[in-house]
């Protein structure tokens, strides 16, 4: 009796840790992926803002410019669901 309650402990530790590895993985896609956009985004919106103070017209080019790396953190989001679901 006692190596059955012993191996269904290991079991439940296994499994324990296995989600916590989960969780982690998923904290780690979507803070990497959130850090590289912040990175992205740090030159491209100081270039955005000099280039729409110059010339009005190029707000839309400059937006799309901006919005493109946010894409990347998305992504980081799909991959943590997948992993926790």
């Amino acid at each position: 009796m006692a190596v059955e309650t012993m191996t269904v402990e290991v079991v439940e530790a296994a499994a324990a840790t296995a989600v916590g590895f989960k969780a982690i993985g998923a904290g780690l896609a979507v803070g990497l992926a959130g850090m590289g956009t912040g990175l992205a985004q740090l030159g491209i919106g100081g270039a955005a803002v000099g280039a729409t103070a110059e010339n009005k017209e190029m707000f839309g080019l400059a937006l799309l410019f901006t919005v493109i790396p946010e894409t990347v953190v998305i992504f980081g989001l799909v991959i943590a669901l997948l992993l926790l679901f």
